[in-house]
Order: structure tokens, then sequence, then C-alpha cells
């Protein structure tokens, strides 16, 4: 079996990168398999299998959001970033340079 996340050799990677880089490809499935299911969902006409594949996709959505809390405890500077965008009202680019500066204001 092939793993191709790695672009330095694995071997010289300490663990903790190693673990990021796989939590970083499972985050890219999550997203992946959301859209996939966003796609059968927008297409299937059978009510019982739409409510199926609603649920498996809330469940992808889950996952996706466990991945990318575990990056974010791991990276204060993205956490407060996304903590200026993610569930914010109004302007999402506004919100954006808020986050940017708030990053800036840590270094």
């Amino acid at each position: 079996m092939s793993f191709n996340q790695y672009h330095e050799p694995a071997n010289e990677l300490s663990q903790e990168i190693r673990t990021f880089a796989r939590v970083i490809t499972s985050l890219q499935e999550e997203c992946e398999a959301i859209g996939w299911y966003e796609q059968r969902i927008s297409l299937e006409q059978d009510p019982e299998a739409k409510s199926i594949l609603l649920h498996a996709q809330a469940e992808e959505c889950l996952h996706f959001s466990m991945d990318l809390e575990f990056l974010l405890r791991r990276h204060p500077k993205w956490r407060v970033a996304a903590q200026h965008v993610l569930f914010q009202p109004g302007d999402i680019l506004s919100h954006a340079k808020q986050g940017e500066n708030a990053q800036e204001a840590l270094d």
C-alpha cells in the first residue's frame, strides 16, 4: 500500500508531524465524502434513501469537525484565526481580516 501524504522522507519526520499529516489527510477525505454525498442527495428521488444519505453526510461533517478541532488545538494561531471566522454573523471576509490581525498580534 502506498502512502502519498508525505512530501518529505517519512522516516525523517517526527511522530507529531506524521500524526499531523494523517489528520490532514483524514480532513481532506471527509471533505471529499461530504461533497460526494451532496451530489448523491441532489439526485436521489427516493425519500427514505435520501434520508439515509443525509444522515451519512452529517456523520462525515462530524468527522470533519473532529479532525479540524484536533488541528486547531495543536496550532494556537490557527485557532485564533478560526475563532474570528467560524460561527460569526456578518461578512466572512471582514472576519477573516480580523483573524489575520489577531494572528499577527501573537507574533
